[in-house]
């Protein structure tokens, strides 16, 4: 629960401290996030704060109901739509188009950031969950790669739940706790993070103030 910031990850690169250290960093172009709707728990039942990130240029290309949603405040398209919980006691402190912007950070406290996954299509148990294989050298022929028996005979007769087997890798909700703020950069809305940040170049992410470990 709290504001975030929604966010584009732009890519790697290194930075150095004041030691000659050298820090690997994730560039996050982060906000500036302006509010689109108030929830409140008397008419959605519970409260959030709706905010937009990165406006639409070209608004032929929105649709209808979206457009109208945008209408209905006076705030220009957005590309991405996310929903922050707040307690309902701070609703009435921001207003529908009030902005958040990465000022909200600062160097020296930590962060959890939210993103999808990079998508690593169809794969095989080895891949996927590290399996071993079958021996190369105890005379197998015809399984290598497979991931052996999958389930009991007459008790229970079925294959259990979260059985480890072949299937679609990645593309999945990753959030990565405690990443360090290196830098924060608001006149070009950039943050650094110390550290990997889930998802390809110029995905979307979603960044908060950590919940297990502060400054």
């Amino acid at each position: 629960m709290g504001i975030g910031l929604i966010g584009k990850k732009i890519g790697m690169t290194e930075i150095f401290d004041e030691h000659g250290g050298m820090i690997p960093v994730t560039v996050i172009q982060a906000g500036p996030c302006y509010v689109v709707q108030k929830k409140s728990p008397q008419k959605e039942g519970y409260a959030a704060l709706q905010c937009g990130f990165e406006e639409i240029r070209k608004v032929q290309r929105v649709n209808k109901p979206l457009m109208g949603h945008f209408n209905k405040v006076s705030a220009k398209p957005a590309k991405i739509l996310r929903e922050f919980r707040v307690a309902p006691e701070d609703l009435d402190a921001q207003d529908v188009g009030s902005t958040f912007s990465v000022e909200m950070f600062e160097p020296g406290e930590f962060v959890d950031i939210t993103g999808t996954s990079k998508g690593k299509g169809f794969a095989g148990v080895i891949k996927r969950h590290g399996f071993h294989g079958a021996p190369a050298s105890r005379g197998s022929h015809e399984f290598f790669r497979h991931g052996g028996s999958i389930g009991q005979n007459m008790t229970p007769g079925r294959t259990m739940r979260g059985m480890k087997m072949p299937g679609h890798m990645g593309a999945k909700k990753v959030t990565v706790q405690n990443l360090k703020v290196v830098d924060v950069r608001s006149d070009t809305n950039i943050l650094l993070v110390e550290g990997a940040v889930p998802g390809p170049t110029n995905g979307f992410v979603i960044i908060k103030k950590a919940i297990k470990k502060q400054k």
